[in-house]
Protein backbone atom coordinates (compact mmCIF):
# COMPACT_ATOMS: atom_id res chain seq x y z
CA UNK A 1 0.00 0.00 0.00
CA UNK A 2 1.22 3.48 -0.90
CA UNK A 3 1.84 5.77 2.41
CA UNK A 4 1.41 9.01 1.65
CA UNK A 5 3.25 12.11 3.24
CA UNK A 6 -0.10 13.75 4.17
CA UNK A 7 -1.20 10.70 5.86
CA UNK A 8 2.22 10.07 7.43
CA UNK A 9 1.70 13.71 8.57
CA UNK A 10 -1.49 13.57 9.91
CA UNK A 11 -0.28 10.38 12.44
CA UNK A 12 2.83 12.77 13.21
CA UNK A 13 -0.15 15.76 13.86
CA UNK A 14 -1.43 13.27 16.16
CA UNK A 15 1.13 12.12 17.81
CA UNK A 16 4.08 14.17 17.90
CA UNK A 17 6.47 11.33 17.21
CA UNK A 18 8.91 11.41 13.98
CA UNK A 19 8.60 10.84 10.64
CA UNK A 20 10.03 7.91 9.92
CA UNK A 21 8.33 5.82 13.40
CA UNK A 22 4.59 7.11 12.02
CA UNK A 23 5.82 5.76 8.19
CA UNK A 24 6.87 2.40 9.82
CA UNK A 25 3.84 2.19 12.15
CA UNK A 26 1.67 3.50 8.77
CA UNK A 27 3.11 0.49 6.57
CA UNK A 28 2.50 -2.23 9.46
CA UNK A 29 -1.08 -1.13 9.90
CA UNK A 30 -1.87 -0.62 6.28
CA UNK A 31 -2.54 2.76 6.18
CA UNK A 32 -4.83 2.53 9.30
CA UNK A 33 -4.00 5.56 11.71
CA UNK A 34 -6.08 4.08 14.62
CA UNK A 35 -4.26 0.90 14.55
CA UNK A 36 -0.89 3.01 13.86
CA UNK A 37 -1.53 4.67 17.12
CA UNK A 38 -1.44 1.85 18.84
CA UNK A 39 1.39 0.23 17.59
CA UNK A 40 3.08 3.34 18.07
CA UNK A 41 2.04 3.32 21.69
CA UNK A 42 3.13 0.21 22.40
CA UNK A 43 6.25 0.70 20.81
CA UNK A 44 6.65 3.74 22.16
CA UNK A 45 6.36 2.51 26.10
CA UNK A 46 8.47 -0.22 25.33
CA UNK A 47 11.03 2.66 24.02
CA UNK A 48 10.03 4.82 27.50
CA UNK A 49 11.08 1.65 29.72
CA UNK A 50 14.73 2.02 28.03
CA UNK A 51 14.96 5.87 28.86
CA UNK A 52 13.72 5.83 32.57
CA UNK A 53 17.24 5.22 33.48
CA UNK A 54 18.51 8.17 31.92
CA UNK A 55 19.57 11.18 33.62
CA UNK A 56 16.14 14.04 33.96
CA UNK A 57 17.96 17.00 35.47
CA UNK A 58 16.05 19.90 34.14
CA UNK A 59 12.77 20.29 34.76
CA UNK A 60 9.88 22.72 36.57
CA UNK A 61 8.13 22.83 39.35
CA UNK A 62 4.47 22.92 39.13
CA UNK A 63 1.66 24.02 41.99
CA UNK A 64 -2.10 23.99 42.37
CA UNK A 65 -3.94 25.60 45.03
CA UNK A 66 -7.57 24.10 45.28
CA UNK A 67 -10.48 26.75 44.39
CA UNK A 68 -11.05 27.41 48.21
CA UNK A 69 -7.31 28.78 48.80
CA UNK A 70 -7.42 26.00 51.76
CA UNK A 71 -5.18 23.62 49.65
CA UNK A 72 -2.23 23.44 47.90
CA UNK A 73 0.53 21.60 46.10
CA UNK A 74 3.86 22.02 45.10
CA UNK A 75 5.60 19.30 42.63
CA UNK A 76 8.95 19.01 41.09
CA UNK A 77 8.39 16.55 37.57
CA UNK A 78 12.36 16.66 35.59
CA UNK A 79 12.89 15.81 32.36
CA UNK A 80 16.76 15.55 30.39
CA UNK A 81 16.21 19.22 28.77
CA UNK A 82 14.95 22.53 29.26
CA UNK A 83 13.04 22.24 25.72
CA UNK A 84 10.98 19.81 26.53
CA UNK A 85 10.56 21.58 30.59
CA UNK A 86 9.15 24.36 28.39
CA UNK A 87 6.95 22.59 26.40
CA UNK A 88 3.58 23.22 26.73
CA UNK A 89 2.44 19.60 27.28
CA UNK A 90 4.70 18.98 29.72
CA UNK A 91 3.36 21.79 31.74
CA UNK A 92 0.41 20.68 31.10
CA UNK A 93 1.44 16.78 32.53
CA UNK A 94 2.96 18.79 35.83
CA UNK A 95 0.17 20.58 35.87
CA UNK A 96 -2.17 17.30 35.92
CA UNK A 97 0.07 15.50 38.76
CA UNK A 98 -0.01 18.58 40.93
CA UNK A 99 -3.68 18.38 41.08
CA UNK A 100 -3.74 14.84 41.55
CA UNK A 101 -1.90 14.82 44.27
CA UNK A 102 -4.41 17.93 45.83
CA UNK A 103 -7.30 15.11 45.56
CA UNK A 104 -5.44 11.28 46.04
CA UNK A 105 -3.12 12.80 49.08
CA UNK A 106 -0.11 10.01 48.26
CA UNK A 107 2.15 10.17 50.94
CA UNK A 108 5.05 8.70 48.56
CA UNK A 109 6.45 9.17 45.40
CA UNK A 110 7.20 5.61 44.14
CA UNK A 111 7.54 2.09 46.76
CA UNK A 112 11.16 2.95 47.03
CA UNK A 113 10.42 6.05 49.21
CA UNK A 114 8.39 4.13 51.75
CA UNK A 115 10.28 3.48 55.61
CA UNK A 116 10.85 -0.30 55.53
CA UNK A 117 9.78 0.47 59.20
CA UNK A 118 6.17 1.55 57.22
CA UNK A 119 6.25 -1.21 55.57
CA UNK A 120 7.48 -3.79 57.91
CA UNK A 121 4.45 -2.45 60.17
CA UNK A 122 1.67 -2.52 57.31
CA UNK A 123 2.94 -6.52 56.41
CA UNK A 124 2.27 -7.00 60.46
CA UNK A 125 -1.09 -5.58 60.16
CA UNK A 126 -2.13 -7.63 57.29
CA UNK A 127 -0.77 -11.02 58.63
CA UNK A 128 -2.62 -10.04 61.97
CA UNK A 129 -5.99 -10.38 60.06
CA UNK A 130 -4.94 -12.94 58.52
CA UNK A 131 -3.65 -15.02 62.40
CA UNK A 132 -7.17 -16.95 62.50
CA UNK A 133 -7.33 -17.76 59.45
CA UNK A 134 -5.73 -21.66 59.15
CA UNK A 135 -4.07 -20.85 55.97
CA UNK A 136 -0.37 -22.18 55.26
CA UNK A 137 2.24 -19.43 55.58
CA UNK A 138 3.52 -19.47 52.29
CA UNK A 139 -0.56 -19.18 51.28
CA UNK A 140 -0.62 -15.93 53.72
CA UNK A 141 2.23 -14.34 52.48
CA UNK A 142 0.85 -14.43 49.27
CA UNK A 143 -1.96 -12.65 50.54
CA UNK A 144 0.07 -10.21 52.08
CA UNK A 145 1.98 -9.40 48.89
CA UNK A 146 -1.44 -9.15 47.03
CA UNK A 147 -2.69 -6.65 49.62
CA UNK A 148 0.72 -4.74 49.46
CA UNK A 149 -0.16 -3.84 46.15
CA UNK A 150 -3.64 -2.37 47.47
CA UNK A 151 -1.55 -0.80 49.96
CA UNK A 152 1.12 0.66 47.30
CA UNK A 153 -1.94 2.36 45.51
CA UNK A 154 -3.18 3.84 48.17
CA UNK A 155 0.13 5.52 49.26
CA UNK A 156 2.23 6.13 46.05
CA UNK A 157 2.30 8.69 43.84
CA UNK A 158 3.35 6.80 40.37
CA UNK A 159 0.81 3.40 41.65
CA UNK A 160 -2.11 5.60 41.97
CA UNK A 161 -5.00 5.42 39.15
CA UNK A 162 -4.66 9.10 37.59
CA UNK A 163 -8.27 11.02 38.71
CA UNK A 164 -9.05 12.36 35.27
CA UNK A 165 -8.54 8.31 33.90
CA UNK A 166 -8.74 5.69 36.22
CA UNK A 167 -7.50 3.29 34.27
CA UNK A 168 -4.07 4.64 33.94
CA UNK A 169 -1.81 5.17 36.88
CA UNK A 170 0.86 8.21 37.00
CA UNK A 171 3.29 5.83 36.29
CA UNK A 172 1.33 4.50 32.69
CA UNK A 173 0.83 8.79 32.33
CA UNK A 174 4.59 9.72 32.84
CA UNK A 175 5.92 6.47 30.31
CA UNK A 176 3.32 7.88 27.72
CA UNK A 177 4.90 11.13 28.05
CA UNK A 178 8.13 9.83 27.89
CA UNK A 179 7.35 8.27 24.96
CA UNK A 180 5.98 10.93 23.19
CA UNK A 181 8.76 13.27 23.95
CA UNK A 182 11.97 10.97 23.62
CA UNK A 183 13.27 11.48 26.61
CA UNK A 184 13.41 10.97 30.63
CA UNK A 185 10.90 11.97 32.80
CA UNK A 186 10.74 11.60 37.00
CA UNK A 187 8.29 13.43 39.43
CA UNK A 188 11.26 14.04 41.98
CA UNK A 189 9.16 15.01 45.07
CA UNK A 190 5.97 17.05 46.15
CA UNK A 191 4.77 18.94 49.06
CA UNK A 192 0.90 19.00 49.97
CA UNK A 193 0.11 21.77 52.04
CA UNK A 194 -3.66 21.75 53.94
CA UNK A 195 -4.93 24.79 56.10
CA UNK A 196 -4.22 23.68 59.72
CA UNK A 197 -2.61 20.75 58.92
CA UNK A 198 0.74 20.12 61.22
Amino acid sequence: MNITAQLVNELRQRTSIGMMDCKKALTEAEGDIEKAIKILRKKGLARAKDKMSRDASDGVIGSYIHMNSKLGVLVEVNSETDFVARNEEFQELVKNIAMHIAAANPQYVSQADIPEKVLEEEKDIIRGQLKDSNKPPEIIEKIVAGKLGKFYSEVCLLNQPFIKEDKTTIEQLVATHIAKFGENIQVKRFARFALGES
